[in-house]
């Protein structure tokens, strides 16, 4: 697996056939999007993490490219989804920097073959539950579908972007961000790993079971 970080939010990893027969995957299951596939594209996140820094925040785009012969090449893609500041030039530069480094297919690949867009549950951390319970509390008028995990003694909550406009969703966003931050750790991982605590209705669980003092 080969790694390489060709924009700011953006990714290009490139895993051989070989690769894929030793994790027990056939090349045709790569559009399943099976398990062993998830667990494929959650160890190539870790890998571009502690190769180039990439982290996952939000959702994600994910084209995948398939070789004949050498193997699939994906282009992972941030998407702005959360509230930031945003600087023109800075995305001028992003875009300059995409144009010189764009990436073309040779002219024996399948280009037609690639992955839809993949979106990840938004996930917030906060160090202690204090900051978890003021951050309900902000949002008790209209709690969002969530759900609160811990884990290694952090506090997670998963919010349910799908259940909300884009405008809803960037207001608490906004809201958990002034009491938490944003984590490339996923729902999933969490599901498995780590302790439920409330579920559902999490964040606004949380404000009725702690009072602000």
């Amino acid at each position: 697996m080969r790694v390489e970080r060709i924009a700011r939010n953006k990714v290009r990893i490139f895993i051989s056939y070989e690769d894929l027969e030793k994790r027990g995957i056939d090349r045709n299951e790569l559009w399943k999007n099976g398990r062993k596939v998830q667990e494929l594209f959650w160890d190539m996140m870790e890998t571009a993490y502690e190769q180039t820094g990439f982290e996952i925040v939000g959702p994600v785009s994910i084209e995948a490219f398939t070789m004949p012969t050498e193997g699939v090449v994906v282009i992972v893609t941030r998407v702005p989804a959360l509230p930031m500041h945003h600087h023109p030039e800075a995305a001028d530069e992003e875009e300059d920097f995409d144009e010189e480094d764009d990436y073309s297919l040779s002219d024996d690949a399948d280009a037609g073959t690639s992955l839809s867009l993949f979106e990840l549950t938004p996930v917030f951390r906060f160090d202690d539950m204090e900051n978890a319970i003021r951050a309900a509390h902000a949002l008790i008028a209209d709690p969002p579908v969530s759900t609160v995990y811990k884990y290694q003694g952090i506090y997670y909550v998963v919010v349910e972007e799908n259940e909300l406009t884009r405008e809803e969703f960037e207001f608490v966003a906004a809201v958990l961000l002034e009491y938490g931050e944003t984590t490339s750790m996923t729902d999933a991982f969490l599901f498995e790993y780590a302790d439920l605590l409330l579920d559902g209705n999490g964040l606004g669980q949380l404000a009725e079971i702690f009072p602000l003092r």
